[in-house]
């Protein structure tokens, strides 16, 4: 009988012939624990219990192999970056290898809680009880403070869920991030007010001051709603210390930014589904931004659901989180994209609203009857 206590991962291994790819997940084993030689690993608990075991390699065709090694949990602890690094570590640099499972087991279940909010949490928070949730990005970088909030206060009036920063908004000297959080906080507000919204404003904190967390209290003070995290840039561990944390209570979005080489080649890195729905959900993300099929970063059909998919699977860590597909948008796909994602999703809208001038609002309201038309 499998011991249920260990997380088990499933490697998909180019090799020469099964005795290859046998040496190869054995290096793997030792290499994501010990990352010493097989010969000199100690006796006993090291040898038995750290080690990662190999509990399985089969053919999958050609030269493709698929190995799945369990470890245990004690090798790991309750950290989001040494789990990640047990899962693909040192292996993420020797080629040919690419991470295409994870079943956390029993312990890793119990030890990490995953997403605070989740996908009822947002809703609740947001006032959008079903449905897609519409999220106008503000940009572009450069734009003053003012012009920024601007765009906040239209978008939320035309009935916006999530107002969130463009990842590329940090803290220059055209829109500074005390002051932006401030002004397009009170945007929001103001609009909120006005129009018995809900509307959520997503500060993107890039860590600036040395201490991300302490400037993600401050955009709660400030009046945020929400935090757009890069853990690509600044590391899952952030987004873990915020989501865990009891005082810091607003939902966390992540952003794909540089995570592109991991997932790009299929032969090496990690799929689509644990890049942007797995290690999000296991960090505490509670909505994970992907690029769209159609938009111009080529990620397909299959690897966009997959990730929605890992997003929202009810055998995941903690709650079901939503899944935010980011461009390729537009009230003409809407039927497409809500028959594709369904309804527990977040659409980000980009820069085609920008065209729209000062009718901005009027087009995000013409985005959200659209979502709204095909889900009734």
């Amino acid at each position: 009988m499998a011991d249920d206590s260990r997380f088990r991962v499933r490697y998909r291994l180019l090799a020469d012939n099964p005795q290859d790819a046998d040496q190869r997940a054995l290096g793997i084993a030792l290499e994501q624990t010990v990352e010493i030689p097989g010969d000199i690993v100690p006796k006993g608990y090291i040898s038995d219990e750290i080690v990662g075991q190999i509990e399985s390699v089969r053919h999958l065709g050609g030269n493709t192999y698929e190995a799945e090694i369990s470890y245990s949990p004690d090798s790991a602890g309750d950290e989001i970056i040494q789990l990640i690094n047990v899962i693909f570590g040192n292996s993420s640099i020797q080629q040919n290898i690419r991470v295409t499972g994870f079943e956390p087991g029993r312990v890793i279940r119990e030890r990490f809680a995953g997403p605070r909010f989740g996908i009822e949490g947002v809703r609740a928070r947001s006032g959008r009880g079903r449905g897609g949730l519409i999220s106008p990005v503000i940009k572009p970088q450069g734009s003053s403070v003012r012009q920024l909030a601007d765009i906040a206060y239209r978008c939320t009036l035309g009935g916006a869920d999530i107002i969130k920063d463009d990842h590329g908004l940090a803290n220059q000297t055209m829109a500074p991030f005390g002051e932006r959080v401030k002004a397009v906080s009170a945007a929001v507000a103001e609009a909120n007010a006005r129009s018995g919204g809900s509307a959520l404003y997503f500060v993107n904190v890039t860590g600036h001051t040395g201490s991300p967390v302490d400037e993600a209290f401050q955009a709660r003070e400030a009046g945020a709603g929400g935090l757009l995290l890069m853990p690509g840039l600044m590391g899952f561990g952030v987004v873990q210390a915020l989501s865990r944390d009891p005082s810091f209570d607003l939902p966390i979005m992540t952003h794909p930014s540089f995570t592109g080489p991991f997932v790009l080649t299929p032969e090496t890195g990690v799929s689509h589904a644990i890049m942007y729905g797995v290690f999000q959900r296991l960090a505490g993300s509670d909505i994970s931004v992907f690029p769209n099929v159609g938009g111009r970063f080529g990620f397909s059909v299959e690897e966009c659901l997959s990730i929605a998919e890992a997003c929202r699977a009810s055998d995941g860590i903690g709650r079901p989180m939503m899944p935010s597909p980011g461009g390729g948008m537009s009230v003409e796909r809407a039927g497409d994209m809500v028959s594709m994602y369904g309804e527990d999703v977040v659409f980000l809208l980009g820069g085609s609203l920008l065209r729209a001038g000062e009718a901005i609002g009027e087009a995000v309201r013409a985005m959200r009857d659209a979502v709204d038309s095909i889900a009734a």
